[in-house]
């Protein structure tokens, strides 16, 4: 029996088939559209919007600088305490400490020794100190030391490396002398709140001390070549800043020589950024430079030619006075290093007489001229007329004025 088609159902149902189609068709579309969830997939063949991450944040900070720590006869004798019988040399700093302690990182050039054992303590013209010495530098916040200079070796090869252990002990980083080959050749680096700073060391000589045989190691000359081959191996490091101590100069001069200037050109040239001098006993000139590289770029560059006696018993006409220098140095967000400033805070070794209850004080000139002139009567009539001349000896010895 055959069946009857019914035309009217089959075109309803129909008509519901394609209706069903239309409908998701339409949501798919709509869904396309909608906004993407968290976590969702985009499903779109649209590239996606890349998001720029976010740059770093510049980085700066703040460099102080103080020139030669020496320790006469007189220096040390009058920090014994016959009570305890030890030394304290704390009462010479209060003046000053701030600003060293307030520094992001502090550099300083160690001219006499640490021999320890039963070797007499000494002044000029062989340096012997109280290890109390180091201790109160590392306190006021001494963060560097340099150690090669004309005095490293003045008692012999112990008292070198006894000048090493001590600072070590003390947590205070050093270069420029050595126990051995190896650390020679290895680059003191100090990582400064994101900047990375490299420190080299070298002198002109030993006063003639002979270095010991089989252990040329022991302390950084200066010569062209092993100064060439350290800049290099600090590069490889990829340090953002490069900073040499060189022991150099004519002592007692206010001007720095051809060699100086010669040598300071070689140092920017190979890598060098900061070069701080020393061994004149008083101040040099100071400059900030822009160098221009092999490869056209340009780089900002500083030099201090020798920053003079931080403590001593020097009487001359401009070995008592230095500063404190202050280098504002910035990281920027796509690395490249700026000296932004530099200033100093101008200083005097004041010696008080043999008979005063503290003999030695590192005076901060301006603040004491200021003190005076808003009527402190700590600050005699006398005083104020020296520490005016040795503020007008700083500025003379830097190069600001002729007076």
């Amino acid at each position: 029996m055959r069946r009857k088609f019914n035309s009217k159902l089959n075109f309803k149902k129909i008509f519901c088939a394609i209706m069903l189609i239309f409908l998701i068709l339409l949501i798919a579309s709509n869904v396309s559209k909608a906004p993407l969830q968290l976590g969702s997939k985009k499903a779109s063949n649209e590239p996606s919007a890349i998001q720029e991450e976010p740059k770093n944040p510049d980085i700066t900070i703040n460099m102080a600088v103080i020139g030669d720590i020496m320790c006469h006869g007189p220096n040390y004798k009058d920090a014994y305490d016959s009570a305890t019988k030890t030394y304290d040399f704390s009462t010479f700093f209060p003046q000053i400490k701030s600003y060293i302690s307030n520094a992001d990182i502090a550099i300083g050039n160690l001219e006499t020794t640490f021999a320890g054992g039963n070797k007499a303590y000494s002044g000029y013209p062989t340096f012997n100190s109280p290890p109390e010495l180091a201790e109160d530098i590392s306190e006021i916040g001494i963060d560097v030391l340099t150690t090669s200079n004309n005095h490293s070796l003045d008692t012999g090869y112990n008292g070198l490396v006894n000048t090493i252990d001590t600072l070590d002990k003390l947590g205070i980083s050093h270069t420029g002398t050595f126990k051995s080959k190896e650390e020679q050749n290895e680059i003191l680096i100090k990582n400064v709140n994101g900047i990375k700073i490299a420190f080299l060391s070298y002198t002109y000589g030993t006063n003639g001390i002979a270095i010991p045989k089989g252990k040329e190691y022991c302390i950084n000359l200066i010569d062209e070549d092993l100064i060439k081959s350290h800049l290099e191996s600090a590069k490889a490091l990829d340090p953002d800043v490069i900073c040499v101590s060189m022991h150099w100069g004519v002592e007692y001069q206010l001007k720095p020589n051809s060699q100086q200037e010669e040598l300071a050109d070689l140092l920017f040239e190979n890598g060098a950024d900061i070069i701080l001098g020393s061994h004149p006993h008083v101040l040099q000139p100071m400059e900030k430079r822009t160098i221009t590289m092999e490869d056209g770029t340009k780089k900002d560059g500083f030099i201090i030619y020798s920053l003079g006696n931080f403590m001593s018993n020097q009487s001359d006409k401009y070995t008592k006075d230095s500063i404190i220098l202050n280098l504002q140095i910035t990281k920027q967000s796509e690395g490249n290093i700026t000296i932004d400033s530099y200033d100093y805070t101008p200083i005097y070794m004041q010696n008080n007489g043999a008979n005063a209850k503290n003999r030695y004080e590192i005076i901060d000139l301006e603040k004491r001229i200021s003190d005076y002139q808003n009527g402190d009567t700590s600050v005699s009539k006398s005083l104020y007329n020296t520490y005016v001349a040795e503020l007008s000896n700083v500025k003379k010895a830097l190069g600001e004025s002729d007076t």
